[in-house]
């Protein structure tokens, strides 16, 4: 419509009007033609170059859309896979440690015992180291609780008919003390009297006999006095039991 103008303007300056316009109005289909003909050349150009430009834009946006996707996604892990034989020595220096562990807790184990059993074979030779000793005077201790036994009550009253008796039990039982005294001293402790219940870990039974004036499992008699050496028996007392039933 713009090319149909100008020339319609271009013959109306150069004709005489009345010519002009019959001239123009005569040429106007062809013109019309002409400028419909023009214009559809052009088109097809401003279309594919828009289309291009459409189409270039959007390969651009599409492009730097996938750039950014791939900034921003982070790159794979790398492998963790441990060799095999990094695996198996690892495996193997296990197994070394958990043994010499095990060996070290076995050497401790060993030198605690060794150290208790040390120390109470110290403190048991300490305890103990007079046993034998003390035993061999078990005997003296006997003869003497004899001896005095051995003496009447009577003949005991009677200092002025038998001074030299009195005398005499009067040393032995002096005796007797002194020595009971270095025993336990010692550690070395005289046991077993009547009334006593019966311990069979303390006593020896050597009889049962019947005493209604007595409970039964009670000491009735005493022929041997017991001795314990630091709690220790080191002779059962021989005794008789009462047993009524």
């Amino acid at each position: 419509m713009a090319s149909t103008r100008t020339v319609f303007a271009l013959s109306s300056s150069l004709l005489p009007k009345t010519v002009s316009r019959q001239i123009v109005r005569s040429r106007i289909p062809e013109i019309s033609q002409n400028a419909l003909s023009i214009r559809a050349a052009f088109a097809p150009q401003t279309s594919m170059r828009f289309l291009s430009d459409y189409y270039n834009t959007d390969k651009k946006d599409e492009a730097a859309a996938a750039a950014t996707d791939n900034d921003s996604q982070e790159p794979p892990p790398e492998s963790t896979t441990v060799p095999p034989e990094i695996v198996s020595k690892e495996e193997e220096l296990e197994a070394q440690v958990k043994e010499l562990k095990d060996q070290l807790l076995r050497s401790l184990a060993e030198q605690d015992n060794t150290r208790r059993i040390a120390q109470r074979d110290v403190q048991d030779a300490r305890q103990y180291a007079i046993k034998s000793f003390a035993k061999s005077l078990l005997d003296v201790s006997d003869n003497l609780t004899r001896a005095l036994e051995s003496v009447p009550k009577e003949a005991l009253d009677d200092k002025e008919a038998n001074p030299v008796l009195g005398s005499l039990y009067e040393g032995i039982h002096l005796t007797e003390m002194g020595l009971n005294k270095a025993f336990e001293s010692n550690g070395l402790v005289k046991y077993g009297n009547v009334g006593d219940k019966f311990d069979p870990n303390q006593h020896e039974a050597l009889m049962q006999y019947p005493d209604p004036s007595k409970n039964d499992g009670v000491v009735g008699q005493v022929m041997k006095k017991g001795f314990s050496l630091n709690k220790r028996v080191l002779r059962p007392a021989e005794v008789g039991i009462i047993k009524n039933n």
